[in-house]
């Protein structure tokens, strides 16, 4: 039996963000402007036809996935990598520090600032919609961000962590990875994340607070083909 982590996206678009989703029962995906993530509901022709429809024009779709990524025809592989799937094995602590400050849409320019500098992983100026996100100012400069991204029943995935290169080393980042899982545990979900099996300072920066792997995971970037 699988588990609802193994295909990410799909379990996500059809619990805790269905209200987002773009598509129908056969494949579905997020708004290009929030996120550019995607899935079929499985590997069968129809859903695999169904998810080559979706993007328009010249627009990008990110799937991940356990199983390997069939890439329906229509579309383009343009990258791929191999992920790690961690997932926490205790609960984590709700903590509080007066530097973390919640996020909000005013912020959206410095966060997409950050992430673009630093490339935690896709982010748009919409990252909010799927997520609170926490940060920590020094000068009203963001320096620091982490927050929640997808979401299925039970479970919330951490991402967006990521510290301005002058800011490094003074614990920024592990302090919102602490108080980001302790706001999940705290909202009764198990906290969970994604990286690149290349990244092993961030891997085992993540078992040191607690994270396991759960699983590999496929990466594939993709396109409309042009004829």
């Amino acid at each position: 039996m699988s588990h609802i982590l193994d295909r990410p996206i799909w379990s996500a678009l059809e619990t805790a963000h269905a209200s987002l989703a773009e598509g129908g029962p056969l494949a579905c995906r997020y708004p290009p402007s929030i996120v550019p993530f995607a899935a079929s509901a499985d590997n069968s022709i129809e859903s695999l036809q169904a998810l080559a429809k979706l993007p328009l024009g010249e627009e990008v779709m990110a799937i991940v996935e356990a199983e390997p990524i069939i890439v329906p025809e229509g579309l383009v592989t343009l990258s791929s990598a191999t992920l790690v799937q961690m997932i926490a094995q205790r609960s984590s602590e709700r903590i509080s520090d007066r530097r973390v400050v919640p996020l909000t849409e005013a912020d959206a320019a410095d966060m997409l600032a950050l992430a673009t500098l630093t490339k935690p992983g896709p982010f748009t100026l919409r990252a909010q919609s799927l997520g609170s996100f926490w940060g920590v100012k020094i000068d009203g400069r963001l320096v620091a961000m982490a927050g929640q991204r997808m979401r299925q029943t039970g479970f919330a995935e951490l991402s967006g962590l990521c510290t301005h290169p002058d800011f490094q080393g003074r614990g920024l980042g592990t302090l919102l990875f602490r108080f980001v899982a302790g706001e999940i545990t705290a909202r009764g979900e198990t906290a969970y994340l994604h990286a690149y099996t290349t990244n092993a300072p961030a891997i085992a920066l993540y078992e040191a607070m607690g994270f396991r792997l759960r699983s590999e995971m496929n990466l594939c970037v993709v396109k409309r083909r042009q004829v």
